[in-house]
């Protein structure tokens, strides 16, 4: 190998060692996110998986881990493990003890994409639990969501072991970093909701798993826009009900179109063959309803749909009430008639001013004949002297008083 390409190697290593390490030091603080032990249980396996690596673990009613997966990697899956918890050593065989707990915990890159993995793993047979604010559990398992980390608790009993679980989810909970949940569910109606079907979307893979129509791949989700949906009950019927919210109504408006060429949004294809969609936009929301008998139905539910935004063009500002013809005309005169009283009382202050100063400093301050020159036109033949304006008293000046610095007494005469 010649000199510069060991250079070069050498400082590729330099470069690359560190980032290696981080990622390394990422792993394993990762891995090590669930804890060796807690009130008195003991690990006795552990299994890191993330994503491409290891399927996440199926849960009940989702037997396609194919499905599992992609909604991960959507909600921003990052890493996990899955640890088994025994109440005690495994026997000398290495057996582990008939009563196990198995805690599985994924990491997602925010609190956004863990509420949504803690949405899709949550099953209608859950009931709320007090772990933290968004917990559920059932005879068998407790779910939780702590910040960006969802932990997923399975075992026979896990629910009478409630108080040992909870310190499980204090440990957890440590390692977390927590952010700002999604608010586009408060908006979803309450009214007729069956309990525990909404979900929190955030693409095409995951919301082709929860609403009919395979309208995810058509939705926009490059526009990066956060997507809710339920099931309603109206009448005996069960109406999926989804909300999209987009950055702009431009946006949302360009999708709803998209949507009717597609697919039949408000009767836009009825000879399609695809089943009836009704939609409508407000704002940057988009709300679409499938399952209604008519659209009469569909829009008692969309109605209830609460925007959340509100767009202004402009700011509430001063009212400015226009007075009527004859205020504005008498204004006008009065107006004018102050106006000229202000004119009068400054010209009478003026001159009094300026008679008293002259009076009192005789060409000294006004009328410096001595000191001032006048500008003739020459339209007459006799020059005009400064001396016959600048005199209070009437006396001639004495001209040779005149000072003999200033320019010759110059007439410009225009006609002669």
């Amino acid at each position: 190998m010649s000199l510069p390409k060991r250079i070069a190697f050498l400082l590729a290593c330099f470069i690359a060692a560190p980032l290696f390490g981080q990622t390394v030091q990422n792993a394993q603080s990762s891995a090590n996110v669930l804890p060796d032990g807690f009130a008195g249980w003991k690990a006795t396996s552990r299994q890191p998986f993330s994503p491409g690596l290891q399927p996440i673990l199926n849960k009940a009613g989702y037997d396609q881990s194919q499905n599992a997966q992609a909604a991960a990697r959507e909600y921003g899956f990052v890493t996990g493990e899955t640890v088994v918890y025994s109440p005690g050593v495994p026997g000398s065989a290495g057996n582990i003890a008939p009563q196990t707990l198995t805690a599985t915990v994924y990491r997602m890159k925010d609190p956004s994409g863990a509420y949504g993995e803690y949405s899709y793993l949550r099953t209608q047979d859950m009931n709320r639990a007090d772990f933290t604010e968004h917990s559920s559990s059932k005879p068998d398992e407790a779910l939780v969501l702590a910040g960006n980390l969802v932990l997923d608790v399975q075992g026979p009993n896990s629910q009478r072991n409630a108080a040992d679980v909870k310190v499980l989810v204090t440990a957890v909970a440590s390692k977390a970093f927590d952010g700002l949940l999604p608010t586009l569910p408060d908006r979803l109606p309450s009214d007729d909701r069956i309990d525990k079907t909404d979900h929190y979307i955030l693409g095409p893979q995951t919301l082709d798993q929860f609403f009919p129509g395979q309208i995810g791949s058509s939705l926009g989700f490059t526009y990066s826009p956060e997507v809710e949906t339920a099931h309603f009950r109206m009448g005996k019927n069960d109406v999926t009900l989804l909300i999209a919210d987009f950055p702009t109504p431009q946006i949302a408006q360009g999708q709803l179109d998209s949507l009717s060429k597609k697919y039949n949004v408000n009767g836009s294809l009825p000879a399609a063959g695809t089943p009836a969609l009704f939609a409508e936009r407000n704002q940057t929301l988009l709300s679409v309803v499938a399952g209604a008998p008519s659209a009469e139905e569909a829009n008692k539910l969309l109605d209830k749909v609460q925007s959340g935004t509100v767009l202004t063009w402009n700011e509430p500002t001063f009212q400015f009430n226009e007075p009527s013809i004859e205020v504005m005309v008498v204004g006008a005169f009065v107006g004018t008639g102050v106006i000229c009283l202000i004119t009068l009382v400054g010209a009478l202050a003026f001159t009094g001013f300026r008679l008293t100063i002259k009076k009192m400093f005789p060409n000294t301050v006004f009328d410096r004949s001595t000191q001032m020159e006048v500008l003739q036109m020459g339209l007459v033949s006799k020059p005009i002297k400064s001396e016959d304006f600048y005199t209070f008293d009437g006396k001639r000046i004495d001209t040779g008083t005149v000072d003999k610095n200033l320019p010759d007494r110059t007439a410009l005469r225009l006609f002669k």
